[in-house]
């Protein structure tokens, strides 16, 4: 300000026109020149480093991490820094100031896509009801060629189903996906040490490609898939209506393909043909099997330690009663996890109202003998009743080593039903050799344990349940 103003006034120019050319109040340009008319210059300051210049490097980076100002002072103060808090304040704000600039960054052919969701309202499935509706972009970043799908929800499987969808239309698999820190992929938001769900991992694994979570509060990691968002709401959602779910899915294709072979707003070409031109022939093969997606959910943890999948009952650890554990079913394996960590694992049951219990997931005091163990039961099951010790001394026979569940399916009865329709049903089952707590609830849930305990039909025993 002074160097420009001295050189005006020594050009010439009067202190109006001075204050006009610098957009500078007339009295400081009039206390200036009245020092620079008594010869006293203004003195020059010489750059020098301030108490915040070596640590601007670190500031930087805990803000990227998603520090706050207060950690931040926190952080620097432990590596030296003497200075106060609202100096760090201050310095903070004019790096958020700034952040509206960016670097534009050009990716090459078949290296990264970007995904996101987008919510577009209240939509008509086929039913006629209204749901809660999304629409799921995912754009290659060279080509700006586009995917959109509509969805119910956010869920790791929807999620999933939405990229096979998208590399199917592509007919190939960018090396890197860059994904918005969503539940479904990402369980903790932190850039550098993202935790990601096991089956989106496996299934990129599978995929070959890498998933590069955006940091947060940085919208313009994503920017390329976040203008399709806002293009596609603007564009295909936004004044229209929908008859159900397959009107909404075949337009939105129709338009989809439309709208790749637009001119782009910002690189002035066509979508479709740079594609198909540059960028189709660098992406990976797709694979030559289909995915398979494993069940995952949440479970609640009883106070038996056991959960409830699909009508039977699996053990867990004691120490997790009443809390949320996840569960995942590959095939024939069940595995039972909390916080990432696996906890329990079984085999997945045939049936319904199944037990598969490991002792050793009980307190040690809950936990006895076998024999001392089998007599226990074998009393209480004698105290239903005649038919009650029966069924015990059968089902034990029948099946030495997994027992326990069958009885104690059975003597839960005693607590929906009399003792004397627990021993009725018991004898009944137990006459026609039907050793399974299954069978003992059906007859009680029928009535059945009233009727004869022999009919004969063609020459075989008939079992009324």
């Amino acid at each position: 300000m002074y160097t420009t103003i001295k050189t005006l006034w020594k050009k010439g120019r009067n202190k109006s026109e001075i204050a006009r050319a610098t957009n500078h109040d007339w009295k400081t340009v009039d206390k200036i020149v009245k020092k620079l008319e008594k010869g006293i210059e203004v003195p020059s300051y010489s750059s020098r480093q301030t108490i915040i210049d070596p640590y601007k490097e670190a500031i930087l980076k805990y803000l990227q991490q998603g520090l706050s100002g207060v950690r931040v002072y926190e952080k620097i103060k432990d590596e030296g820094y003497t200075g106060s808090y609202p100096t760090v304040r201050r310095h903070i704000a004019k790096i958020k100031a700034s952040e509206n600039i960016f670097l534009r960054i050009h990716t090459p052919p078949g290296e990264e896509a970007q995904v996101d969701f987008g919510y577009v309202g209240l939509t008509t499935d086929d039913t006629g009801k209204k749901r809660k509706t999304w629409v799921f972009n995912m754009r290659l970043s060279y080509s700006r060629l586009d995917y959109y799908q509509k969805v119910y929800d956010q869920k790791v499987e929807t999620f999933i189903a939405c990229h096979v969808n998208a590399f199917a239309y592509f007919g190939g698999v960018p090396q890197t996906v860059r994904i918005d820190n969503l539940k479904a992929a990402i369980l903790e938001a932190n850039f550098y040490e993202p935790t990601f769900q096991d089956l989106y991992k496996q299934f990129a694994d599978y995929y070959g490609f890498d998933p590069l979570p955006c940091r947060i509060y940085h919208p313009n990691d994503k920017a390329k898939t976040e203008s399709g968002i806002k293009f596609v709401k603007g564009n295909f959602f936004a004044g229209r209506t929908f008859s159900g779910e397959k009107n909404l899915d075949t337009r939105l294709a129709a338009w989809n393909s439309k709208a790749n072979k637009r001119v782009h707003g910002t690189t002035r070409k066509v979508p479709l043909e740079v594609f198909r031109q540059e960028e189709s022939e660098k992406l990976s093969p797709l694979p030559q099997k289909s995915f398979v997606m494993p069940y995952v959910g949440t479970r609640k943890v009883y106070h038996d330690c056991h959960i409830y999948v699909d009508y039977n009952y699996y053990s867990v650890p004691y120490r997790y009663v009443g809390q949320t554990v996840d569960i995942k079913i590959d095939g024939n394996l069940l595995s039972i996890s909390k916080d990432g960590e696996r906890i329990a694992a079984h085999q997945v049951q045939k049936g319904k109202g199944g037990f598969l219990t490991v002792d050793a997931h009980y307190p040690p005091h809950k936990r006895m003998d076998e024999a001392c163990y089998k007599d226990m039961y074998r009393q209480k099951m004698a105290s239903i009743g005649p038919y009650g010790a029966k069924m015990f001394e059968a089902i034990v026979d029948a099946y030495p080593g997994y027992w326990s569940p069958k009885i104690k399916g059975i003597l839960s009865l005693g607590s929906h039903y009399p003792a004397e329709v627990v021993e009725a049903s018991i004898k009944r089952a137990y006459h026609f050799g039907a050793y399974s707590y299954q069978m003992v609830k059906n007859i009680c849930a029928a009535g059945t344990y009233t009727l004869p305990l022999e009919e004969v039909e063609n020459g075989y025993h008939k079992v009324q349940a």
